[in-house]
């Protein structure tokens, strides 16, 4: 049981439950209102001095998990937790301790969560590469290749392992496939896209790029890999496999409040990465 170091006010002291992988730590906040999301942030790390933690997460009255980061975000936490508290004080009972459950920011050894297995075999001559083509090398987009070999370096998924299954979809960009990954034993939606396309097209691919392997979130598809293949670049991310909305027809209210929410948390965290979604 520890104690966060705050300023003591007249108000009503809280219990904070920090969960971790290796058990539960309650902190003693004496006053809320002078807590600070630092304040938080620091006891965190006193607990997990081994993890990266940079948010942590709260769930809502229906058990969904809201991301805190700034102090903003503390607050309307603190708002909803204080509503409940009187709420259940109110009934007579004892209130529960705010639960928080802390977000350790990724690494290279932990984005693979879903178990992808990396192919060590030699890729055979015209296989796919981590090269990035001179097709975006040498154009307007140089300054983002260095950021795309990152990203391919990380790269989880070889072409020889893949499986086609089925076409989803086509459009300007490319055309996305259902796919099954063989080592991964695992379905997937790779998105493949010719390099002969226009160089405002290629922005749109390296930004897509760039942000799906920046996410980490339960409202935003998994990335997976990247790789080129005989000039075309192919994007493998989680396959979602409800299908289209149109094919529900009319969806009762209740399922589209939910929609609605999941919309919101998704586009919130874009918004918390500084990134815009424009939806055409």
């Amino acid at each position: 049981f520890i104690k966060l170091d705050l300023s003591s006010m007249s108000c009503t002291a809280i219990v904070i439950r920090i969960k971790t992988p290796s058990g539960d730590m309650d902190s003693s906040v004496d006053c809320p209102s002078l807590l600070n999301f630092n304040d938080l942030l620091v006891a965190i790390r006193d607990v997990m001095p081994e993890a990266t933690v940079t948010a942590f997460e709260y769930e809502d009255e229906v058990g969904d998990r809201i991301t805190v980061r700034s102090d903003e975000e503390l607050k309307a936490m603190l708002s909803y937790y204080c509503n409940t508290m009187n709420e259940q004080r109110m009934n007579g009972l004892l209130p529960d301790p705010l639960q928080i459950f802390p977000r350790a920011g990724k690494t290279p050894g932990n984005r693979n969560i879903h178990g992808l297995k990396v192919n060590t075999r030699p890729n055979p001559a015209n296989d796919c590469t981590h090269a990035v083509p001179d097709s975006i090398a040498n154009n307007s987009l140089k300054k983002s290749s260095a950021e795309l070999k990152r990203i391919l370096t990380n790269g989880q998924i070889n072409a020889q392992d893949i499986h086609y299954q089925e076409q989803l979809g086509h459009g300007n960009g490319g055309t996305v496939y259902k796919a099954y990954h063989v080592l991964g034993k695992r379905v997937l939606a790779v998105k493949v896209i010719p390099l002969d396309i226009t160089v405002e097209l290629q922005k749109q691919i390296m930004s897509e790029l760039e942000i799906l392997y920046k996410c980490d979130s339960p409202y935003i598809i998994t990335f997976f890999s990247a790789f080129f293949v005989e000039n075309r670049i192919s994007i493998c991310t989680e396959f979602m496999d409800g299908g289209s909305l149109d094919v529900y027809k009319r969806i009762p209210e209740h399922v589209l409040g939910r929609i609605a929410v999941a919309v919101v948390k998704g586009l919130t965290y874009l918004w918390s990465l500084k990134i815009l979604h424009r939806g055409e």
